[in-house]
């Protein structure tokens, strides 16, 4: 194992593990990390936690009754975004949290002006595609036909540069779908990753008000890209782009499909520009730009798919991009509060697991 003696000089005064403290709330989604000013924040899906580097909390803000998903900090403008659903009223956000303004606890996400959301108008389309003609949706179900792609909403979200681009480019945000595990169709067995320009997109953020959901949001993406991975789990749990590889870290809950390896965890090659060509099993032929997966760690030969046993991300992924990482676990108390506990690991390649967990 490697030590805290070895780290690079940036970062040997950070904690080894930072852990977030017990709350009565669903479990760990996701973390963003303000490097510069050396905060950390989770997602509990129903409250954004803001602590120290010592785990200590500055504050939170709370009342959302969607699901708060993964987080990334955007360095352009200090904010930390996040996916935000509201399955049952269909409405899908990017949630964007004015984080300087977060100073106390149980800051309220409505009236507090620290949240403003942006409606993602492409994942509310294929979430709510009627896939079987009969004008009828059929709700937030795994086991039906509807929901083009098996879109169950968005869930990973993360900054980085375009796909094939040097790793110096401009940072776009990408949007992972939510992708049911139905085992009976084979419409579900990509991952699908929206590309956005964030630059102008203060002209459609709006506060957020649960009662009468806005459709303030871009009329569609700058790109749309599929991974084949085989089915997952609800899709992408967390994404994250690695500036020292210059890779993307998939994290996901395993799929059930026996003909697939499944994985917990794929990497893009983010060396590799997308590449149009079919998307399989589709009602009627489609195309679409394909993402190219690493050719590294364990491979399946029957499917042609590569990824590595490393389960800890699914709830939590940050890189310091120098070959270091925080990586969330997510855990319960004995009375059920939810707690997580980040890790400092490295980077190895290594297969099966390409992580190693830096010990003191």
């Amino acid at each position: 194992m490697p030590d805290s003696t070895s780290l690079p000089a940036e970062l040997r005064h950070l904690p080894l593990t930072i852990f977030s403290g017990n709350w009565k709330t669903p479990h760990v989604q996701g973390i963003a990390v303000d490097t510069k000013r050396e905060f950390i924040y989770f997602s509990f899906t129903t409250m954004l936690l803001k602590t120290d580097l010592q785990g200590t909390p500055v504050g939170s803000v709370t009342g959302l009754t969607g699901h708060l998903g993964c987080l990334d900090f955007c360095d352009a403008d200090g904010r930390v975004y996040g996916s935000l659903e509201y399955k049952a009223s269909q409405a899908f956000y990017i949630a964007i949290f004015d984080v300087s303004k977060i100073t106390e606890m149980d800051m309220d996400a409505e009236r507090d002006g620290i949240m403003t959301t942006v409606y993602l108008q492409d994942v509310v389309d294929d979430f709510t595609a009627d896939m079987d003609g009969n004008d009828v949706f059929d709700g937030d179900i795994a086991q039906t036909p509807d929901h083009r792609y098996g879109c169950s909403g968005i869930d990973g979200v993360a900054f980085g540069p375009r796909f094939g681009a040097p790793k110096d480019s401009p940072h776009d945000l990408h949007v992972a779908y939510g992708i049911y595990g139905n085992t009976e169709r084979q419409d579900n067995d990509y991952q699908i990753i929206l590309r956005y320009d964030t630059a102008n997109w203060r002209e459609y953020e709006r506060p957020l008000n649960q009662a009468a959901p806005h459709h303030s949001g871009p009329a569609a993406p700058e790109e749309r890209y599929f991974l084949f991975t085989g089915n997952t789990t609800y899709g992408v749990q967390n994404l994250e782009y690695d500036g020292y590889t210059g890779n993307w870290m998939v994290s996901v809950y395993r799929g059930t499909k026996k003909s697939f390896p499944n994985y917990p965890l794929y990497i893009i090659d983010g060396s590799k520009a997308p590449v149009l060509g079919e998307i399989k099993g589709q009602p009627a032929p489609e195309s679409g730009l394909l993402l190219t997966l690493l050719q590294d760690g364990l491979y399946d030969a029957a499917s042609g798919i590569y990824g590595w046993e490393f389960k800890q991300g699914q709830t939590g992924f940050f890189s310091f991009d120098n070959g270091y990482f925080y990586i969330c676990h997510s855990e319960s108390a004995p009375d059920g509060a939810q707690n997580g506990t980040i890790h400092l690991y490295q980077w190895t390649g290594e297969s099966p697991n390409p992580f190693r967990l830096v010990e003191a």
